[in-house]
């Protein structure tokens, strides 16, 4: 697979990475040899990019790649996320303070099995926190050899470049899609002037860019999917709209609408990396083959202006996670 660099003087990993998330919870029901096997057939496609979080499925989530990823250790890149603190009850209580910053990596360290993260996020901005109280916290973990570098999620750009004057960010996380582009106006090009990485999750709009999700009742019945507003009947039904031309572009290609959003989001910039989450193999497959994918200056465009041309009806996320985002 082609690399890209994270950043000026950042890490270089595969074009396409792996978000862990769906492999342990939200979306449906999932089974660990299954996952497992995802995990490993990504290995042997070349993705050597592997994303996480202490608060996915409540520390599962690490160990179910942990265990999957260390007879590969030495070839492949692991970042994890810390702040979104793992069992709580509500499952997105925010934690930025020093003590949590190094308690919470320990405890990373140890349901991985690993010696070192290579990437280390804050998940989530702690609002009560400064920044440069957390990030002075993580930067020790990187002088400890914990930790390699380090990395925000869902933050805002002036939080990004107090952070960065803090100790050099190597990357940002955020959501990134046809349907989700805010930070087109702010924080790519911060990136691009500070040298620092992006990272694009939900890069297929949460599975529905791929065409698959016609009505709600598409979803499983614990689908976190159906809490959000962009996945209401009527709001699902609004933005099929989208997918025609996804699908169109995609014939001249003979590539899928998956392939096509992927390949429209790598084409944003050469620092972009984004990680689809996916239980199929069959999906992970389609996925890697998206970065061989090269859209024309026109089909780009013509992308774009059909998603400028109205409105994805619905936020992205519902009204309390979304509280707790951009900070």
């Amino acid at each position: 697979m082609n690399e890209r660099t994270l950043g000026n003087n950042g890490p270089s990993v595969g074009a396409i990475g792996l978000g862990g998330m769906g492999l342990s919870s939200t979306y449906h029901e999932t089974n660990d040899t299954e996952a497992t096997e995802v995990i490993e057939r990504a290995v042997e496609l070349g993705i050597d990019h592997f994303d996480s979080a202490d608060a996915y499925g409540a520390g599962h989530n690490e160990r179910l790649i942990g265990k999957a990823l260390r007879p590969h250790r030495e070839n492949v890149f692991f970042a994890t996320k810390f702040g979104q603190r793992p069992g709580a009850e509500d499952g997105r209580t925010i934690n930025g303070t020093p003590e949590y910053v190094r308690t919470a990596c320990d405890a990373s360290l140890e349901r991985l099995g690993f010696e070192v993260i290579d990437l280390y996020y804050q998940h989530r901005v702690d609002p009560e926190v400064p920044i440069e109280e957390t990030v002075g916290a993580m930067s020790e973990l990187v002088a400890a050899g914990k930790v390699r570098f380090l990395g925000l999620s869902e933050a805002a750009p002036d939080t990004i470049r107090r952070a960065h004057a803090t100790f050099p960010i190597t990357a940002v996380q955020t959501e990134y899609s046809l349907w989700t582009r805010f930070v087109e106006d702010g924080t790519l090009p911060l990136c691009d002037e500070l040298g620092i990485g992006f990272v694009a999750y939900a890069p297929l709009g949460r599975g529905f860019l791929s065409g698959t999700v016609k009505d709600q009742e598409d979803l499983d019945p614990d689908d976190r999917r159906r809490a959000h507003p962009r996945f209401q009947p009527d709001a699902i039904k609004q933005n099929q709209d989208f997918l025609q031309a996804l699908q169109d572009i995609g014939v001249t290609h003979g590539a899928s609408p998956s392939q096509i959003a992927l390949a429209w989001v790598m084409a944003q910039r050469d620092y972009v990396v984004p990680i689809p989450s996916t239980t199929k193999l069959a999906h992970l497959e389609e996925n890697v083959a998206a970065a061989e994918i090269a859209l024309t200056p026109d089909q780009l465009d013509a992308l774009r202006s059909v998603f400028e041309a109205q409105a994805v009806a619905g936020d992205r996320y519902p009204a309390g996670a979304a509280a707790k985002l951009q900070k």
